[in-house]
């Protein structure tokens, strides 16, 4: 009795490992619908399910309503998800409701909406992740609307080429009051009066990003950390274009304070106005988001014209201002310091401030990507690279 009870229970596991490696399989589609539609794959699939997209063009929109799913691009060059005419409902070529999902080497492009609101992704809640990814010539490349339990996390991606429509207001990254946003390893580049990152998170990672609007760019903020929280820009390239909206490339608190607990740490970042008239490389709107915000300004290197220690108040410690002929190149994007330079190794220790490691971990690495610090450091320069 004992022997057969053994061996129907072994017959079962072995059923339930054959059932659950079949569903390990990852669902294949194709352009055109061959041979089936995203939308079509993206219902049929189970959680945990991985949607592989052969190279081609997809048209959206497609929804993805509270599953847990990866969506990953196949081939050297990303598949590519198009809009086609006006998008319906919420505006998006992919739009995630919930769920736990995974966009990997896709790119978005041409997303429109009659209110002006297409982006390339939407995000209302749940867990996203975008890495390897590309936004071009969205009305706004990705939006994550109000959850304050939704997070979002961006890793290795290419956000640019703003629709250069005049009153369009349209946003590289347009992120709402959600728990977290972590972005690592980006480029923002070629915004158009919007923002290239507008952030209302409770708590915002900016790292290791190149977000350059280019010599005559036209975007608005680089950066906007519209409702307070917890904001740490940290090893970031921030550069702004000429042609500006707005001469502020870094603010915080400009919508008000949405959250208990408003502290910036702004840390070891190169900050560039190309525009001859004065920048403004941080505002803090202390006036909106309460008197008791901290502000922690550590070793970043200003480049160009403008006010930095008068446009916030706080803690300032190892900042150096320069000019675009003391870097190494910048024609070239290689913005560190030279080796002769008399600001290398001028910083201060960053792993101490406020009780917290701010001491940056990685570079960013042309063209999208990070490299890794050496650990051990204890001399440091102002700016996003130590090399």
């Amino acid at each position: 009795m004992w022997r057969g009870l053994r061996w129907l229970a072994a017959c079962l596991c072995g059923a339930w490992l054959a059932a659950a490696a079949l569903a390990a399989e990852p669902v294949v589609v194709g352009p055109e619908g061959s041979p089936q539609s995203l939308q079509d794959a993206v219902n049929k699939a189970q959680d945990g399910d991985t949607i592989e997209l052969l190279s081609g063009t997809y048209r959206g929109p497609v929804t993805i309503d509270h599953r847990r799913l990866t969506l990953r691009g196949l081939g050297a060059k990303p598949p590519l998800v198009q809009g086609q005419g006006k998008l319906a409902l919420r505006g998006a070529l992919i739009t995630v409701i919930g769920g736990e999902v995974a966009l990997d080497h896709l790119e978005f492009r041409g997303a429109r909406n009659q209110d002006g609101s297409g982006a390339g992704v939407r995000q209302e809640g749940g867990r996203l992740a975008v890495r390897n990814c590309n936004f071009f010539d969205n009305e706004h490349g990705l939006v994550a609307a109000n959850d304050a339990k939704a997070e979002l996390t961006i890793e290795n991606s290419v956000f640019g080429l703003a629709p250069h429509v005049v009153g369009g207001l349209y946003h590289l990254l347009d992120v709402g009051r959600i728990g977290r946003l972590s972005v690592t390893g980006s480029r923002f580049q070629q915004g158009f009066e919007g923002h290239l990152v507008r952030s209302r998170a409770r708590a915002s990672y900016i790292a290791y990003n190149f977000i350059h609007d280019g010599l005559r760019g036209g975007a608005s903020y680089e950066i906007e950390i519209a409702d307070g929280g917890l904001a740490t820009v940290l090893g970031n390239v921030i550069a702004q274009g000429s042609e500006r909206q707005n001469p502020v490339l870094v603010a915080y608190g400009t919508e008000g304070r949405a959250w208990d607990l408003n502290r910036l740490y702004l840390v070891n970042n190169t900050m560039i106005n190309y525009g001859w008239l004065p920048g403004w490389f941080l505002r803090v709107f202390e006036g909106r988001v309460g008197a008791d915000t901290e502000v922690y300004e550590i070793n970043n290197l200003i480049v160009g014209p403008g006010i930095f220690w008068l446009g916030a108040p706080g803690h300032f410690e190892g900042n150096r201002y320069a000019t675009l002929g003391m870097l190494r190149d910048p024609a070239t994007y290689a913005f560190e310091l030279p080796p002769d330079s008399i600001w290398r190794g001028s910083g201060v220790d960053p792993s101490h401030i406020d009780g917290r490691d701010l001491a940056p971990k990685a570079e960013f690495e042309w063209p999208i990507g990070t490299r890794p610090l050496k650990p051990g450091r204890t001399v440091w320069s102002p700016g996003a690279y130590q090399r």
